[in-house]
């Protein structure tokens, strides 16, 4: 599966402070909706039924993201995995321990800031 998908907000903005408690922020949950509404979409328009249908049998899954940021010197790549991470899974209905690989990059692109997400199965993954 392969999404486009707007930057996720920076980890300062991901969460807020409620009564003494950490709790997803308005942008966190904005992000998370839209991400679940483009995974339901990716999924309603394959014409063949994906390998990822698989995914309820446990099969390991791999995770590679690649943001786009305006600057270099933005913000860290880091800041955007789990909540990414996160919000596909809960689309997908799977448990986010089954990603035993991830890949983050970072690249520049002033013009179109975003975020290139693969999921896929990881047939050999290693010990």
């Amino acid at each position: 599966m392969c999404l486009v998908l707007p930057l996720p907000p920076s980890i300062n903005h991901q969460y807020a402070t409620v009564q003494g408690r950490r709790v997803l922020s308005s942008a966190g949950r904005r992000f998370k909706a839209l991400v679940g509404q483009e995974v339901l979409c990716a999924l309603a328009k394959r014409k063949s039924p994906p390998p990822l249908g698989q995914m309820q049998d446990g099969t390991p899954l791999a995770l590679d993201l690649r943001f786009y940021f305006e600057s270099d010197l933005r913000r860290d790549i880091d800041g955007g995995l789990k909540i990414t991470q996160d919000a596909v899974c809960e689309a997908l209905g799977i448990n986010d321990n089954r990603i035993v690989e991830v890949t983050l990059r970072k690249k520049r692109d002033a013009a179109a800031p975003r975020l290139e997400l693969t999921l896929r199965l990881c047939l050999h993954p290693t010990p």
